[in-house]
Parts: C-alpha cells; structure tokens; sequence
C-alpha cells in the first residue's frame, strides 16, 4: 500500500496486522482521487474510521489543508502515527466516531469532505446515526465518501447520494446535502 500521487506519492503506508483494519485498495483510492481531484486542495478533512489513515493522507499529498484522523482501535492508530510521521496537517484521535462527531458538532467544526469507512459488519446498523452526526459538520457545499462492501451498502439517509462506483467488493459512495 502506496501514496499515489502529490507531495507524498510512492510513500509506504503500514497496516496492522490482522484482519480488523481493512485499508482501501490502491486502485480504489487512485480511481476515488482521480473523482474528487477539485475538491482536494485546501480542504479541511475528516477521516472516521481512519484504520492506516490511507484516504486522509491521500488528501493531504494532494493538497488538502488539514486532516483529522478519528479511530478508536490501538493497533490502528499506532501505525496511523507511524504512517503521518513527517506529513503536515494530520491529527489523530482516539475515540469512537460517534462521539467524536458529537464533540466537533458542539465546538463548531465543519470539514470540506469527510470519508466514512466503517467496518462493514457494522455500517448498515450506524448509517443512519452517522449521517445525521456527519451532516452537522459538514461545511457547505461539502462531500462525504462512503466505502463499504457492495453487498451491504452504507446508507446515509440524511444526505442526497449522487454517485456510486463498484470497484470488486468495494462500494464508493458520493453523498452531499439535500
């Protein structure tokens, strides 16, 4: 697993061992990036269910301004630390993503794309709480980038989806406000 393109591209990204991490293909990311290539630079980035940090750190090589990384799995944000050693802009924090959502809601904070990758086992029971948790922080004329296995897609409710991509197993998701 690899940067691809930007001011990072080629860097080796680590990835815990096991199957609980489960980071985006390369493919995936090239193909998602190639998608959101204007909404990148300078945007302010959430990462939820950060895992390796791979998409946040996709970003910030190509141009966002900042990244906050959110995970609640200690493996993870090990080698998420170890994998932003040297990046600028990225912030990682322990917590549980719904929380975490809560705490930005009330302090005001909004992000310009947000990925949302929860453990696809879980993504059909949190979808509807999380799309209500993230549109509260999402600016205006914000993206949020849903993964989850094609078979069981997240739902957002609370957002209008307006793009789907099938890459194998993997479903990508474009959703924006109503």
């Amino acid at each position: 697993m690899r940067v691809i393109a930007g001011a990072h591209r080629g860097r080796r990204l680590q990835a815990p061992e096991g199957l609980d991490t489960r980071p985006t293909a390369d493919r995936v990311r090239e193909a998602l990036f190639s998608i959101l290539a204007r909404r990148t630079p300078g945007a302010a980035v959430l990462d939820l269910f950060a895992g390796t940090g791979a998409l946040g750190i996709e970003a910030l090589s190509r141009g966002a301004a900042s990244a906050t990384f959110v995970d609640d799995d200690p493996a993870a944000l090990r080698v998420l630390a170890a994998n932003l050693d040297g990046i600028e802009g990225g912030e990682a924090v322990r917590r549980d993503a719904r929380a975490f959502l809560r705490t930005a809601r009330r302090h005001g904070r909004q992000y310009d794309l947000i990925f949302l990758d929860p453990p696809y086992r879980l993504g059909p029971q949190l979808g509807p709480e999380l799309s209500e948790a993230v549109t509260a922080v999402l600016a205006p004329g914000g993206l949020v980038v849903s993964e989850s296995d094609r078979s069981t897609p997240l739902s957002l409710p609370d957002l209008h989806l307006f793009d789907e991509r099938r890459y194998g197993k993997t479903l990508i998701r474009l959703h924006a406000p109503h």
